[in-house]
């Protein structure tokens, strides 16, 4: 998979006739054959009375796979042209669900399902989209996990097996039991509902800040959060390229008030002074954010010496020296990446200790292991370099604030321990 190059969303295309789309509108037509195929007694039509009724459950089995498989060809169309659209956005997830509880009610009506089945699989895609939802209208995404990949892929199994064997919805469950085909069947259909229910509360956890639940996770203490970013104080003195844990958590909540960055500006400047250092930042995601931050402090211009907000990959590489062969291997939204802001700050601006950020504010933008919130950091001080990882909550401003926050507050560690 190619590496995240711009912490900004993936680039939507305004064409509306893409092979993606084409492909994505072919499936959904297809769902009516599969249905005519499975239900009506087309070999009669076509006077074709050699095909038995097995043979027929065979042929829909076989065009429901066809239709499955270009679930996965329309995405791979979609991003190896560069070729995502609002259009296939929407309508990819619906053809999945059109597909699904198409099949289902139409094995119901044949006596193989019973409907609450179809009932739980369905009552997920309603409460799963209702979150969703409320969660896209205050700018957060909440990315699929595994749970609901594999949940489609069994329930794209179960419903193929369901299809192909005949019915035993009637007649002694001993009967039943005797048919392994039956038992495998209603095994994997199992498995597809508990991941059903498992994927959907899986969504309903993470978004039940947003729904009226409660925090997603609790918070941490202070005294943890102040033990942390000692144990990285003192990695920095220590010098070398040391490095933070990349799974530090932002124990603070997510509400950054103005008050909170002024002192924390205040307090960053008045250290370097004390210190008689002068400070720089190098930004992405906040857009210059910590610098205003800053530079909003009367008095600022003795040791803040500036910044450069580098929200492209181009002006990373051209004005901070990062190089292309990190930002490749690494990806931009890396501690590699950062450290070399950081340290390209340093340079660029003449200053003796710099603050670099870089990461996904969202709403879109999430890669796999990098989701929306996802920040590295990079503190470049007197040649020490160090860097570290955040997840923060919240939609894009909340993201950005937050950075904000804690950039300044690395910020006031280092300059504070340099010696």
């Amino acid at each position: 998979m190619a590496q995240l190059q711009v912490e900004a969303a993936p680039e939507t295309t305004t064409r509306l006739w893409t092979p993606a789309n084409i492909v994505t509108l072919v499936r959904i037509c297809l769902v009516p054959v599969f249905v005519v195929a499975l239900l009506s007694p087309w070999p009669q039509w076509f006077n074709l009375p050699d095909i038995a009724e097995y043979s027929k459950s065979l042929i829909a089995a076989g065009i429901f796979v066809l239709i499955s498989c270009t679930d996965w060809l329309d995405g791979y169309l979609a991003r190896s042209r560069g070729e995502v659209t609002d259009f296939g956005k929407f309508m990819d997830p619906l053809a999945d669900k059109i597909l699904v509880v198409a099949a289902l009610l139409a094995l119901i009506e044949l006596g193989v399902l019973p409907s609450w089945v179809a009932l739980i699989i369905v009552a997920r895609e309603f409460i799963v989209s209702g979150v969703r939802m409320v969660a896209a209208s205050k700018g957060v995404v909440i990315s699929a996990s595994w749970y609901g990949k594999f949940k489609t892929v069994f329930q794209m199994i179960a419903i193929v097996m369901f299809t192909v064997k005949d019915s035993y919805m009637m007649g002694t469950l001993i009967d039943a039991f005797c048919d392994m085909m039956w038992v495998l069947s209603w095994a994997v259909m199992f498995v597809a509902l508990a991941l059903t229910i498992v994927s959907m509360l899986d969504y309903i956890s993470k978004a039940r800040d947003l729904i009226g639940l409660g925090p997603r996770k609790g918070k941490k203490a202070k005294a943890s959060r102040d033990e942390a970013e000692s144990k990285q104080v003192a990695q920095e003195g220590n010098g070398g390229a040391a490095k933070a844990s990349d799974e530090a958590k932002e124990a603070e909540g997510i509400e950054v008030t103005d008050s909170q960055l002024e002192s924390l500006a205040a307090s960053v400047l008045s250290q370097a002074r004390q210190q008689g250092l002068t400070i720089g930042t190098a930004e992405s995601l906040t857009g210059g954010m910590i610098s205003a931050a800053l530079t909003a402090v009367p008095g600022s211009s003795d040791v803040m010496r500036g910044g450069v907000v580098s929200y492209a990959v181009s002006v990373k590489e051209s004005e901070l020296s990062v190089s292309e062969e990190t930002v490749d291997k690494h990806g931009v939204v890396s501690c590699q990446v950062a450290e070399q802001m950081a340290v390209g700050a340093c340079s660029a601006l003449g200053c003796d200790a710099a603050v670099a950020v870089t990461g996904i504010a969202g709403p879109g933008g999430a890669e796999p292991n990098k989701p929306v919130g996802t920040v590295c950091f990079g503190i470049a001080c007197n040649g020490n370099v160090s860097s570290q990882t955040v997840h923060f909550e919240g939609d894009r401003n909340q993201v950005r604030r937050q950075t904000t926050r804690h950039a300044l507050r690395l910020m006031e560690n280092a300059v504070s321990a340099s010696k």
